[in-house]
């Protein structure tokens, strides 16, 4: 079933995008560890919908219900599981259109795999609503690393062909990963802001949207954490990564770059600084084998533009077997990608603490 993920920590996810409710189950979450309910409000908060007009008008607070392994504060060590209730659907939004397979969405793969028993509103189950609960065990999995010393951060890389900075790979530090995520439109060139922004309104207005990339970090990581092959953490990691509805690629230290170099360029070359093993760059990311190295773990995720536009597009009726066109009506972000950043890092803490 491909509701459920993981080794040492097991998700189960559930629920569709217009339903009573979405949610997960989370077993193997040690007992007694105390969970800061601010922190997980903050992290939901980053993901949630209708905050400006850069997002959808759907406004869903995220709230989130414990139901189990939850007591005095503190996880209990059974399994965990949480809600998060739907308060904001607009489901006639879907009644005209539901034989009209929405081109880039899940409908027809949906309607094949399901027999046309599938729900759906919203995209149902495949609708980046259902990372929500992923936010939720996110933050809870980088509670745990935090007290580890480990942080995880992520800024906007690209909205369209609009490119900010890069995370400089070998010193990235903990405090600009913390500043970045109290930012709602994290960057590390802020002169870059304007421009993204009004490209996105100008997609928005046009009844179209854009995509763009994310670039995220961790640091402090010891080295050791993974292994070859099936359980490399690049693996861990992209399999996670490419479940975020929207992510199509995913690349490690310079990633593609990294082709066309030579060995002598490419290679992280070692020094010892007061009796720890570095490297001089991080071209690899962080990993070696399969390997946390020590040095900063860097990926990048793309995410392309939302499937959902305004535009008349073609399309097929599903139930009549012929073709037709298709006006979508309805409440979508013009761009996802800042919203999408919180779901990667959640996705991360999830797959390193699995791997730890």
């Amino acid at each position: 079933m491909s509701g459920i993920w993981g080794n040492k920590i097991k998700l189960s996810i559930f629920g569709e995008s217009h339903g009573k409710a979405i949610g997960i189950t989370i077993d193997g979450i040690e007992p007694g560890v105390l969970l800061d309910m601010e922190y997980i409000n903050r992290e939901m908060d980053r993901r949630a919908t209708g905050k400006n007009e850069l997002s959808t008008s759907r406004n869903e607070k995220d709230c989130f219900e414990i139901l189990s392994g939850y007591y005095n504060g503190r996880t209990t060590g059974t399994p965990l599981c949480a809600v998060i209730h739907n308060s904001d659907q607009h489901s006639k939004d879907y009644e005209k259109t539901k034989n009209l397979v929405r081109p880039s969405h899940g409908d027809y793969t949906g309607y094949i795999k399901y027999n046309g028993f599938n729900d759906y509103r919203g995209g149902g189950h495949f609708s980046g609503r259902i990372t929500a609960p992923l936010v939720f065990a996110g933050a809870i999995c980088k509670q745990i690393l935090e007290s580890r010393g480990i942080i995880i951060g992520s800024h906007i890389k690209s909205i369209g062909g609009i490119e900010d900075n890069s995370f400089n790979m070998v010193s990235v530090n903990e405090e600009e990963l913390k500043k970045l995520a109290h930012n709602n439109f994290p960057l590390l060139n802020s002169l870059v802001e304007s421009s993204m922004k009004e490209a996105i309104l100008k997609a928005k207005g046009e009844k179209d949207s854009l995509g763009g990339v994310v670039e995220a970090a961790v640091v402090n990581l010891p080295a050791g954490i993974g292994s070859p092959f099936f359980d490399s953490v690049e693996s861990q990691l992209a399999h996670l990564l490419f479940s975020i509805p929207g992510v199509k690629g995913v690349e490690f230290g310079i990633g593609f770059d990294i082709s066309k170099l030579k060995g002598s360029n490419a290679n992280d070359e070692y020094y010892i600084d007061d009796d720890k093993i570095k490297t001089y760059s991080n071209n690899n990311g962080g990993i070696l084998g399969g390997i946390t190295n020590g040095m900063p773990l860097i990926f990048r995720a793309a995410v392309k533009p939302t499937a959902s536009i305004g535009k008349i597009q073609s399309t097929v009726d599903i139930e009549k077997r012929e073709n037709a066109k298709l006006e979508i009506i309805g409440r979508h972000d013009p761009c996802i990608v800042p919203r999408v950043l919180p779901v990667i890092e959640a996705v991360t803490a999830i797959a390193i603490l699995d791997l730890m």
